[in-house]
């Protein structure tokens, strides 16, 4: 009967049925000969099957209670004249598949429109949001094999490796919308604000490789045919380029609390023997409200933008000092510079004091004999220098050593290296500023994020991946270790809302915020 809507009682006769036959097998003798494990396992396939129909009974219900109106137009426009009752769409859901019935209004030669999609707000392809968002969140986690296991174990639904690839995709639709939307806390005056920059190489398909590195790909000769040779990916990666931007919570330290010599450290620890004192960490700026991101589509001049975008969100003003800490890559300081300077922002590029070290150590190899105890006392008394702001002095004093020695030019190979990278770099060497205001001065931070955005996921054995998928995928990532996914979800939802029904159904239907 048209207009009917049956009671509680009779909308959900199916879902209570379904718990009796659930309680009666759980006073039946087969249930009490099992143990607590067989129970647990039981239950979850038993009571997946109760959380359905319970599901497909609100549905039914929902459809029952559904009232013909005669304003429906579809995107075109027109008006449909005409309504018939019961025009079922499958859709999966976490718990099994449950049959939506609504109302569809019809006009002749005209597609059909159902306001019923857009009150529940449907999606266009058979999967529930719900089952879509736990997808999403298996594919980032492990390999995609993992994730069909993982969703498998969880639901119960099976579902094809390349379905879990496109849902994965989709999932990952508004990212950037998102972070444009959202709402920054502020941080603290006297915070300053950091931006930093790395690269990590993702073997690709050889259609997904930039145009010179696809050249090498396909010049290359490989010394085995089942599989690659150390060194013979390098020609078959395309370099992920990664941002992250976080308020640092200042703590200024001297240039002794970064680094000391060998033997200051043992007269500290002989000073401190025999006292049960905690040990004190050095102090350091913490990070706070990290946002992170990563692509392998965009070069690094658009991830660096994204990322200053970031930082405009945080200080519109323009009142914060901004800190940019890379490793001394040439690209990412020439499109900083030029990122700053179209904005009309100052920033203070600061090269990570660990990747300074590096070369000094090479220096030292050309003084003294590998793993002569001399050379470490006598980097660290070269980095102390350098953290008080004399990288030109230390730069002069080792080329200055191998000429009085007169080192060969092998010999010295190391030595000139480094005193070149901190003439070169000396711009950016300004720890003493840095430690004076309490800024960070390592890129540990961005480092990690290589590592465990891009590393842990991407580089998975055998991994090969498509632009799209990889760009999901880290884009999922990085909605996770910011700690946003759940808020971009409800996001998404609305999003996807307005573009699979807003422009058809023109009657006010929105999702709750």
């Amino acid at each position: 009967m048209q207009g009917y809507a049956p009671g509680q009682d009779v909308a959900f006769a199916e879902s209570r049925k379904c718990f009796g036959e659930l309680e009666d097998w759980l006073a039946s003798e087969e249930a009490a000969g099992l143990q607590h494990a067989d129970l647990e396992e039981q239950l979850d396939v038993r009571g997946r099957e109760l959380l359905r129909q319970l599901l497909q009974d609100r549905l039914d219900l929902a459809a029952a209670r559904e009232e013909r109106r005669y304003d429906v137009a579809g995107e075109d426009g027109v008006v449909r004249t005409r309504a018939e009752r019961g025009r079922a769409r499958p859709l999966m859901t976490k718990f099994g598949q449950v049959s939506v019935s609504r109302i569809a209004y019809r006009s002749p030669g005209l597609p059909n429109v159902h306001p019923a999609d857009a009150a529940l707000n449907l999606p266009e392809e058979k999967h529930s949001h719900g089952l879509r968002k736990l997808t999403a969140a298996e594919a980032a986690r492990g390999s995609m094999e993992d994730a069909r296991a993982a969703v498998a174990r969880a639901t119960g639904v099976s579902i094809g490796k390349r379905q879990l690839e496109a849902m994965a995709r989709r999932a990952a639709a508004h990212v950037e919308a998102f972070y444009a939307w959202r709402a920054v806390e502020p941080a603290p005056e006297g915070w300053p604000l950091v931006l930093t920059f790395d690269g990590k190489g993702i073997v690709m398909l050889p259609e997904a490789l930039r145009p010179a590195t696809a050249r090498v790909a396909a010049s290359a000769e490989n010394k085995l045919v089942t599989r690659l040779s150390p060194g013979e990916k390098n020609g078959r990666k395309r370099m992920c380029e990664v941002a992250g931007v976080y308020d640092a919570a200042p703590a200024p330290r001297a240039p002794g609390e970064i680094i000391s010599t060998p033997a200051q450290k043992r007269k500290k620890r002989k000073a401190q023997a025999g006292k049960r004192k905690k040990k004190q960490k050095p102090r350091e700026p913490q990070a706070r409200n990290k946002w992170l991101t990563a692509s392998v589509t965009d070069d690094i001049p658009a991830v660096i933008s994204a990322a200053f975008d970031e930082a405009e969100r945080r200080d519109p003003g323009h009142q914060r000092e901004r800190v940019v800490l890379i490793d001394g890559n040439n690209t990412q300081i020439e499109a900083v510079t030029a990122e700053a300077a179209s904005r009309g922002v100052a920033v203070t590029i600061v090269i990570d004091f660990i990747h300074v070290l590096e070369y000094v150590w090479k220096a030292a190899w050309s003084f003294f004999d590998t793993g002569e105890p001399a050379a470490e006392e006598w980097v660290s008394d070269q980095a102390r220098k350098i953290l008080h702001g004399k990288s030109a002095q230390v730069a002069a004093g080792i080329r200055r050593r191998a000429t009085t020695y007169g080192y060969s030019a092998a010999e010295r190979a190391g030595a000139d290296e480094c005193a070149r990278y901190l003439d070169n770099k000396q711009d950016y060497l300004g720890y003493a500023t840095a430690l004076a205001k309490g800024w960070p001065i390592a890129t540990g931070i961005i480092e990690g994020a290589c590592r465990h955005l891009v590393k842990d996921r991407m580089d998975i054995t055998g991994a090969r991946w498509g632009l799209e998928g990889a760009e999901a995928i880290l884009k999922l990532r990085a909605l996770i270790a910011n700690g946003d996914f759940e808020d971009y979800w409800r996001f998404h939802l609305r999003r996807e809302h307005e573009r699979i029904h807003h422009a058809k159904y023109r009657d006010g239907l929105t999702l709750a915020a």
